[in-house]
């Protein structure tokens, strides 16, 4: 399956951005869709993810009641809905897929796309 992100941009801080996930090539229901996230110098980080049928999510707890996972298999598409961003949200944000393993493991995960930035200012 391939993954394309888009939706990142500039924001000032307390704005919100809702981040997509477009799949193609596969059978999308099947997979379990996770976001991360990379600052420079930093390690890649978990944000969410959220199982085939949309009825399970994961949230890092940097995110908790901030942002919010969901998707519509029809349109093969994960959104990421961020709210009440604050400037160390700022970093790329990529999807992933998975079909096993830890939820919150990057290397859990087969599938990435290229990742779309988010910038928060202050």
């Amino acid at each position: 399956v391939q993954l394309q992100a888009s939706g990142g941009g500039l924001v000032q801080a307390g704005g919100s951005l809702r981040l997509s996930c477009a799949a193609s090539g596969g059978t999308f229901s099947m997979y379990i869709i996770g976001w991360f996230r990379q600052a420079p110098g930093k390690e890649r980080e978990f944000v969410a993810s959220i199982s085939w049928s949309g009825g399970i999510t994961y949230y890092a707890d940097s995110v908790k009641g901030r942002f919010t996972i969901s998707r519509d298999n029809s349109k093969n598409t994960v959104y990421l809905q961020m709210a009440s961003l604050k400037p160390e949200d700022t970093a790329n944000y990529y999807c992933a897929a998975r079909t096993g393993g830890n939820t919150r493991d990057p290397d859990s995960y087969a599938y990435w796309g290229q990742g779309t930035q988010v910038t928060v200012s202050s």
